[in-house]
């Protein structure tokens, strides 16, 4: 690939965004004298490798899959699986990032509502949308090698550079740099250019067995090989590797758990040099040229329009990067159930209809410990017996055989969380703590699900880790990672899994084969909901969950380096004035509204006062997962009760842009009530736009939301 030259950098200074692009000149055309800056390259920025995408045998968005290729339940087979290409895992990436974004069902809208066929303008086309355009990539880092933040910045053919624009795409999750394209895909229809960051994190671990790690393209080698190359190293000396392989064979590192950079509170300034880097990229292709025939800083602040967006804790990194954004560089943000850390005491409040809620604005580590401790027992409350998958999770978890998630209820009841005496009894009432804590009822037909998932324990252990700085070599609270069997025992990884991780993985195991594994279960190293007490009892490792819980709310020397972590995450709540529309979905039981976007709208009023553009659109009958709406056969009943939240993305992408460039008035903050498809869970029938009604700019006074200095009201 070719290198774009090293230059030494600049660092911009603040100019006001116009709501109006200036007309350019073409590449090389004409000299601005010393009337503009020389482009240069920021010094955080490494090596820039450039691929060039003829939008035919492969592109920007699909790689080449298009989007019938999309629409495929796998993607193309590796030559070697063994040892997939760069080029091999880069559209492995994009197919499975793609799909673990949104439903990708017909039924449920894709091709429909949103796709690579569907063009701008909402119209849907006969054709693949692959988008031509060239790709950058390279790390961000400060020289040790340690950070190595992956920056992309994807530039299509059809930008124009009389009316430049751009928008961020910060990857959700832990996910790799390509967990941001379902957002990207509505700035590469524009002819926008997108600048995505991995923020740190990254599907591909640090195989500590035989010490092999990732590349920026997902391609492995030796850590000794890779150097200050490697995507991603634990970090253990020679010594401490060797020591860690003997008390624990097989395990993995994962960097957003295990960097020991609490990369978290890094997430708004990485999502910042994305941005730098993407005004570096354009200005070295569209720039004019000084007398010297050097490149000019042509496109800047002031002339282009750049949209903070992306989804779940992505979107969060845009919020945060909005907040921290001295030079000006981003107009405007639109995001999509937005992770936020709120200040320790934000002093804001919180209505529902008549109700103000009780608990609000918790971290996310402090209500997913909360969640992870609660959430399996809950499951079991026969007043969600008819929810998604709660019956398939009975089966498989409350069984005679292994009951794991009765004897959950009855260790929390031990530990004196709970005061019921029957499973049943047991499970609605920490069903009811879940909601007392901040869950709406609209969550309660999700527990089981994402019980099943494991996604509180997954979550849970990666940020109690990250936030806390713990090196792999700790095993904090008795947590690693590694394959195991059927029958829960560590095992060795199937070589083919680890070489294709970097495209398959999502970073915070479960994912790819590697599993949640309790150091401290009573035959061994088991995985998580497999491992039995010291009396042999299978309680899905509450004393784990319990530990967890205590780094988030407890007072000793670990939770209190957790919790320091905690609070270099903290926003502030101040947006500087930048028109932003968050969208989030009500029922949302990963990130609750009531923790996240609303305490955050009340606190930015309240921060801001009439300064404040910001617009909070509450989407009804929408959730974290829309993804699991695609899944009828596995998740029924997700496709008859909730529509895709991913259509208000677009919406609020759609509405910032017009107000930046054409002065459009933002919508109302509001409560969109849409239509569940409804039908029989499984085989909900199709979709269509009435079931997803647009925003509108006055809404009803039944749904409009009020928001105060420091209160926001939402109508029930």
């Amino acid at each position: 690939m070719k290198k774009m030259s090293t230059m030494k950098t600049r660092v911009r200074p603040l100019v006001p965004a116009a709501l109006a692009a200036a007309v350019l000149a073409a590449c090389g055309g004409g000299s601005d004298g010393d009337s503009a800056a020389v482009n240069t390259k920021p010094a955080y920025l490494g090596a820039i490798s450039e691929a060039a995408y003829d939008g035919t045998s492969n592109d920007l968005l699909t790689a080449g899959l298009g989007a019938t290729g999309l629409a495929a339940a796998v993607p193309p087979a590796y030559a070697d699986p063994l040892k997939p290409t760069a080029a091999e895992l880069r559209r492995t990436a994009i197919h499975t990032n793609y799909r673990a974004m949104l439903d990708m069902t017909v039924a449920g809208g894709y091709g429909l509502l949103y796709g690579p066929n569907v063009d701008a303008q909402g119209k849907v086309t006969t054709g693949e949308g692959k988008v031509a355009g060239a790709e950058y990539i390279a790390f961000a880092d400060d020289g040790t090698g340690r950070k190595n933040v992956t920056l992309m910045v994807q530039v299509p053919a059809s930008f124009n550079p009389a009316k430049p624009c751009m928008i961020t795409a910060t990857a959700s999750g832990s996910r790799g740099v390509y967990g941001g394209i379902s957002t990207g895909e509505w700035a590469l229809k524009r002819g926008c250019a997108v600048a995505y960051s991995d923020k740190g994190t990254g599907g591909a671990p640090h195989d500590l067995q035989n010490d092999t790690v990732p590349l920026m393209d997902g391609t492995r080698t030796t850590a000794a090989a890779a150097g200050k190359n490697a995507a991603f190293n634990a970090g253990l000396t020679a010594t401490e590797l060797a020591a860690f392989n003997t008390a624990n064979p097989n395990r993995f590192a994962f960097k957003h758990a295990h960097s020991g950079q609490n990369a978290e509170k890094d997430w708004g300034a990485s999502t910042l040099q994305a941005v730098e880097f993407g005004y570096y990229v354009l200005n070295q292709r569209y720039g004019n040229t000084n007398a010297a025939g050097q490149r000019l800083k042509t496109l800047t602040p002031s002339n282009t329009i750049v949209i903070a967006s992306s989804i779940s804790n992505g979107g969060g990194a845009a919020i945060a990067a909005a907040e921290q954004d001295t030079q000006g560089l981003i107009t405007g943000v639109a995001v999509s159930e937005p992770a936020l850390e709120l200040p320790a005491n934000p002093g804001v409040t919180v209505r529902r209809g008549a109700a103000e809620v009780a608990v609000t604005g918790k971290t996310l580590v402090d209500f997913t410990t909360y969640a992870n401790l609660y959430q399996a027992c809950a499951s079991l409350a026969p007043s969600v017996s008819t929810s998604p998958y709660a019956a398939a999770f009975a089966a498989g978890f409350a069984s005679a055989a292994l009951p794991i998630a009765p004897n959950r209820c009855a260790a929390l009841k031990t530990a004196g969380l709970l005061t019921a005496s029957t499973t049943a009894t047991q499970a609605e009432e920490a069903l009811q703590k879940l909601r007392a804590y901040g869950w709406e009822p609209e969550s309660n037909d999700l527990h089981a699900s994402l019980a099943a998932f494991e996604v509180a324990p997954a979550v849970s252990v990666t940020f109690a880790n990250s936030l806390s700085r713990s090196s792999v070599k700790d095993n904090l609270c008795g947590f690693s990672y590694a394959a195991t069997t059927a029958a829960g025992a560590v095992t060795t990884l199937a070589p083919a899994a680890l070489a294709g991780m970097f495209a398959t993985g999502n970073g915070v195991p479960p994912s790819g084969g590697i599993n949640l594994v309790n150091n401290n279960s009573v035959a061994g190293p088991a995985r998580d909901f497999l491992s039995f007490t010291a009396a042999g009892v299978a309680d899905w490792n509450t004393a784990g969950a319990l530990c967890l819980r205590n780094l988030a709310t407890g007072t000793d020397a670990a939770a209190k380096k957790l919790q320091t972590g905690v609070d270099e995450t903290r926003r502030s709540g101040n947006l500087r004035g930048k028109p932003t529309v968050i969208v989030h979905g009500r029922a949302d039981a990963l990130l609750p509204v009531s923790h996240t976007s609303r305490p955050y709208a009340a606190l930015n009023k309240k921060v801001e006062g009439n300064a404040s553009k910001l617009s909070y659109v509450e989407v009804a009958n929408a959730q974290h997962f829309d993804s699991f709406i695609g899944l009828p056969t596995v998740l029924p009943g997700y496709d008859s009760r909730y529509v895709p939240l991913h259509v208000y993305l677009n919406h609020a992408l759609d509405a910032v842009y017009e107000h930046l460039a054409n002065g459009k008035t933002l919508p109302a903050s509001q409560v969109v009530r849409t239509v569940p498809r409804g039908g029989t869970p499984g085989s909900a029938p199709a979709i269509t736009a009435a079931n997803v009604p647009p925003l509108a700019t006055a809404p009803a006074a039944a749904n409009a939301i009020a928001i105060t200095a420091g209160a926001i009201s939402i109508p029930d």
